[in-house]
């Protein structure tokens, strides 16, 4: 970008200084017309290479991931954690970013349930945090 304000900065002053040219060589009549014309329009012609250059650049090269395939469930190992059915369908909306009242409201709980759920997740999963406890759930294959 910076480049790109240099290139029309610089543009922008060759063309004060090609008109302060013109107009001084009109005072001394030192230019013939058909120079003038010509420097103008060599000009104006490096401007509109210099504008499409810019225009029709073509997109960056994007590097795609390769697409993962989705890791099984241990279920020995939700099973080792102690985590019962409904805890792991909370856990599972909590992975999907839902807070507790949306939870609430997609399990027909009270909100003060889905507290509950999260504490004991929180403890079993060995976490601080909703998001560490999805992390760690992820990483043991629970998710």
């Amino acid at each position: 970008m910076k480049k790109t304000i240099l290139i029309f900065g610089l543009m922008a002053v060759a063309l004060i200084g090609l008109f302060q040219l013109s107009k001084y060589s009109l005072l001394t009549q030192n230019l013939s017309q058909e120079l003038r014309i010509t420097i103008f329009a060599l000009l104006f012609l490096a401007m509109g290479v210099l504008i499409s250059r810019q225009a029709f650049r073509p997109p960056p090269k994007t590097i795609l991931q390769p697409v993962l395939p989705p890791t099984e469930i241990d279920a020995q190992k939700i099973l080792e954690l102690g985590i019962s059915k409904r805890e792991y369908e909370v856990l599972q909306h909590i992975a999907d970013g839902l807070s507790n009242q949306e939870i609430a409201d997609k399990l027909f709980v009270s909100e003060s349930t889905v507290k509950t759920h999260v504490s004991n997740l929180l403890v079993k999963l060995d976490a601080k945090r909703r998001t560490q406890a999805v992390n760690n759930a992820k990483a043991w294959g629970v998710l």
